[in-house]
């Protein structure tokens, strides 16, 4: 089969949703629906946030981060994906589907990141509540989030350096609606054994240690909860924390199906439905979670709409 080498690619051609022409129109508007309701959700979350001094603690300082990373996870696939279906043009360069896929890994990983770093400041709450102040200190707080973003950066980076070395065979066709990085590995025609254990050490450790980490972080609160029984506490614990949960295992179970459950043969419409979960649905949802359940970002926002009447 013919190679060609990364420098004179010039692009590649994305399959995109499998919809059927007539039904473009529709799908169109239900993403372009979601998108904004994505957007304006997580901006909605970070404002007020940032204008309700309630709320300017640990918890929400990183709620924060999570819904601004949620709108760049979103932000890199759903336009794209929304132009190709309304042009009906499947091209992308070879640089733009590059650096697609490095946000994509970047700000993927960020979520991963930040949902551990929730779960232990859950546990301190919960678990050391009179250190709570002395533990959870903004340096703390603060290095803990420039942490997880340079992490993610960084293993983003090394994917996209590993990959961009490779060569890709003359069958430029990804099975996706984004440059995903396993799609662009089974395009290539180099040895990418060395990609492939990279994902399964580095990649695997970034997966397997934050879910570690939260795992290991609410079996303990359970554990401190069941040590003095008590209904208003198990009530008060499961509000402070129901939330957090749904998401982690909405992500991760959407993210394991992506990447670990998919079957090998035929797999591609699968996949993309549980890309679409991960990519779209899941920032979706989130400001939904996290204010329906959480007393303090409902009063903020009913302040911040009682204040924009006020103004009128």
């Amino acid at each position: 089969m013919r190679t060609e080498n990364q420098s004179s690619m010039a692009e590649f051609l994305l399959l995109g949703l499998p919809i059927q022409p007539e039904q473009w129109g529709m799908v169109f508007t239900l993403f372009l629906g979601m998108y904004l309701t994505t957007v304006l959700g997580n901006l909605l979350i970070i404002l007020l946030i940032r204008l309700d001094s309630r709320l300017h603690t640990p918890m929400y300082f990183f709620l924060s981060h999570l819904a601004l990373s949620d709108i760049s996870l979103s932000s890199i696939t759903v336009p794209p994906m929304l132009g190709n279906v309304q042009t009906q043009q499947q091209s992308i360069p070879y640089e733009g589907c590059i650096s697609q896929m490095y946000f994509f890994v970047l700000f993927g990983c960020l979520d991963n990141l930040l949902l551990a770093v929730m779960a232990y400041d859950r546990y301190v709450a919960i678990c050391h509540p009179l250190h709570y102040a002395a533990v959870m200190r903004e340096e703390l707080c603060v290095s803990l989030v420039a942490g997880s973003w340079f992490f993610s950066c960084v293993h983003a980076l090394l994917h996209t350096l590993l990959l961009v070395r490779l060569s890709f065979c003359a069958n430029q066709t990804i099975p996706h609606f984004f440059c995903d990085l396993t799609a662009l590995l089974k395009l290539s025609c180099s040895d990418i054994s060395l990609n492939e254990l990279v994902i399964f050490t580095e990649g695997g450790m970034l997966f397997i240690l934050p879910l570690s980490s939260i795992l290991g972080s609410y079996v303990l609160i359970g554990m401190t909860v069941l040590r003095v029984p008590s209904t208003k506490r198990f009530l008060k614990t499961f509000s402070t924390c129901g939330s957090h949960l749904f998401v982690v295992s909405l992500y991760y179970g959407t993210l394991a199906g992506v990447y670990f459950f998919s079957s090998s043969q035929n797999s591609s419409d699968k996949d993309i439905i549980s890309s679409i979960i991960y990519t779209v649905v899941t920032p979706m949802l989130n400001p939904f979670i996290y204010s329906l359940r959480n007393r303090d970002i409902k009063q903020a926002l009913e302040i911040f709409v009682s204040r924009a009447n006020f103004f009128k």
